[in-house]
Order: structure tokens, then C-alpha cells, then sequence
């Protein structure tokens, strides 16, 4: 997993605007390359209208888009086109409004969509399609990457033969409400990496799946040899229960909230944010002595990873300051300790990226 970092963002964002003349700092608008659309409400509607963008150096992307249909457009209608030149992937129509097609090198057709809004409390599709350097290609439904099992539910194809860098979205047929369109030229994101809003961005993905990452890819020996790559996680569940069904070692890190004391410049085009992070380090055993002390070597690489790699850089990104709370033993049947260490960030947030 590689986290969008501060220079890697949503170069052209639609929210149902016309895409050719797109408002806001940091927008590249879409070239009409057929026909076009209309304004209708909060969307923009399109019978026969393409758009596209001509990537310069380039060559991974990730497309997003939010949409529905008024009626269905033709089997092997291209909606969506990603070529970098070398490879190509597209997404079509299949003639109904329950299925689309993702179409490489070979064919992956997903099912049991709503494209017509006829179901109860329907809510319009989020699709996510990415294609890298490689040809790899993924596509996500409203941005989730695993079910309620921890079983995976993208898509994936390779890419057929590419002719032409190209980024294009429409329909030439049927009618199609297109909520949202957005586009980063700078890599292939999944819905952890690259978040549609910058500020989820900045607090989950930068701030607390980067630093999994980073912990992730450490090589510090106990960090590397003694806890399991699968044990280093986001703690969105921290729950007793949850934390069981892991083995122990392991590593939970939590963004437990976050202040802007200060604007930086008028019109607040840049702030000054402050982010706190939480690591809980979790380790069991009826010698609880063993447990507290590896529990601490694991918190003191955590700290030193941490440090080392993201805190001292002090034109963006500053540690100011951190507690850690050391679990003893009070109970005489209590096998598990939890360290807790809690870090400060300041960091300086560019604001034009919405």
C-alpha cells in the first residue's frame, strides 16, 4: 500500500458542474470530445456526451465517479477509459441498469447494482477504477475493499493493448446522471490511500494508515521478527472482543482527534493542524513481567520508527510532544498489558486541494 502523500491529490474534481470549466485552485477540466451535457440539479446529465483529459508523463491513474441512470445505455457502451499508453481498461454498459462490465485483457462483469434507484432508500453508485503503470487495473463499489467476512469484493483485470494516454468519461446513448467525477494523474489509489475528501485524507490516510504502513515496513527486530505484519492495524475495532481474536503481540494505532489552533494565512488558504495518535501495543502472558517488558521494546521502537520518520521535519510535519502510559499489573488473573503511547503532531495543510 503506498498512501497519497501531500503533493499526490484529485487534480480535477466535478460535483455536477459543467466539467469543461471547472472552478477552484488545482483543477484540470475536461476536454468535450462528443456532444456534451446539462446541468439537472446537483447532476450533470449526458444522452450523447464524452469528456476527456490527455495525461502528459504520467501513465497510472485513478478514476471516481458517482452516477445513475435515467435509462440504461447500450450493451458495450464505454463509460469509463483509462489508457496510459501501453495498456488500456475500460468500463461498458451491459444494456440493463444491474451490471457493468470491466473490460482488459479479459472480461469481469459485476452484478446486483441499482443503477435505475428502484430499490428501497437507493443511493446512487460510487465506482472507483484504477489502472497502473503495469496494466493492473481494480474497480471498487462505493469504496469498499472488503465485506463484512474480511473478504476482498474489488474487481481486477490487466489491461489490453493501450494506443493513446487518455482519460475519458460519458455515454453517447441512454441518459446518465453523473453526480461526480473525479481524477488523480498522480498514481493508482485505492479507497485507503486516496480518500475523496482531503480532510479524510489527512486524518486517516496520511496520518493513521501511514503510519501502520511505516511500522509495517520497519526493520527493527522486534517491530520485523516479533510481531506479525497482519497485527499492525488501524484500530477502528479496540473492543475487548476484537482484540482477542488477535495473537499477541500486536499493534493497534488510532487518531483520537484533532485542533487547528491557527489559520497561517489570510483567507486560510494553509493551516496549522494539530493531530493526536494513539499506539496501543498489546502483549499476553502469565509471566507478566515478560509480557510488560516486550510489550515496552515493541512501544520503544514504535517511538523511535515513529520519530525518525515523521516527526522531524519542521516545515510540514513536527512532533511536539507524547505520554505514554505503562500497564502494570493490578489484578492477580490479568495476563495482558497494554502500553499506550499518545504523539502530538503539528502539521502545516494546504487547503486548495477541495
Amino acid at each position: 500500500m503506498t498512501v497519497a502523500t501531500t503533493t499526490q491529490y484529485w487534480n480535477s474534481r466535478m460535483n455536477g458542474n459543467n466539467p469543461v470549466s471547472l472552478s477552484g485552485s488545482f483543477q484540470d477540466s475536461w476536454t468535450a470530445s462528443v456532444g456534451g451535457g446539462v446541468k439537472s440539479g446537483g447532476d450533470w446529465v449526458i444522452t450523447n456526451g464524452t469528456y476527456t483529459i490527455t495525461p502528459t508523463t504520467n501513465t497510472a491513474y485513478t478514476f471516481v465517479t458517482c452516477l445513475s441512470y435515467n435509462t440504461a445505455p447500450n450493451d458495450d457502451e464505454v463509460l469509463i477509459k483509462l489508457d496510459n499508453g501501453t495498456h488500456k481498461i475500460e468500463v461498458k454498459g451491459t444494456g440493463n441498469a444491474t451490471s457493468l462490465k470491466l473490460v482488459g485483457a479479459t472480461t469481469v462483469t459485476i452484478t446486483d447494482l441499482d443503477l435505475l434507484l428502484t430499490e428501497s432508500k437507493p443511493v446512487p453508485l460510487i465506482l472507483r477504477v484504477t489502472l497502473d503503470e503495469l496494466g493492473n487495473a481494480q474497480l471498487y463499489t462505493h469504496e469498499i475493499m472488503q465485506n463484512d467476512d474480511a473478504v476482498n469484493v474489488f474487481y481486477s483485470v490487466s489491461g489490453a493493448n493501450g494506443a493513446t494516454k487518455t482519460i475519458q468519461w460519458g455515454n453517447t446513448n441512454g441518459s446518465i446522471k453523473w453526480s461526480n467525477v473525479y481524477y488523480s494523474k498522480f498514481g493508482a489509489f485505492n479507497p485507503e490511500e486516496l480518500m475523496t475528501s482531503d480532510f479524510s485524507q489527512n486524518v486517516l490516510s496520511r496520518m493513521g494508515i501511514g503510519i501502520v504502513d511505516l511500522l509495517k515496513n520497519t526493520t527493527r527486530i522486534y517491530l520485523k521478527t516479533q510481531v506479525p505484519i497482519s497485527n499492525i492495524l488501524y484500530g477502528y475495532d479496540i473492543s475487548s472482543d476484537m482484540l482477542n481474536r488477535y495473537t499477541s503481540p500486536n499493534i493497534h494505532v488510532l487518531i483520537e482527534g484533532l485542533d487547528s489552533p491557527s489559520f497561517d494565512t489570510l483567507g486560510g488558504s494553509k493551516v496549522l493542524e494539530n493531530y493526536d495518535v494513539t499506539v496501543y501495543v498489546t502483549t499476553r502472558g502469565t509471566n507478566y513481567e515478560n509480557a510488560y517488558k516486550q510489550g515496552l521494546n515493541i512501544l520503544g521502537e514504535v517511538f523511535d520508527e515513529i520519530y525518525t520518520n515523521t516527526g522531524v521535519n519542521a516545515t510540514t510535519d513536527s512532533l511536539v510532544s507524547y505520554t505514554a502510559e505503562l500497564d502494570t499489573k493490578k489484578d492477580d488473573d490479568e495476563t495482558v498489558c497494554v502500553h499506550t503511547l499518545t504523539l502530538t503532531y503539528m502539521r502545516k495543510i494546504d487547503m486548495r486541494h477541495r
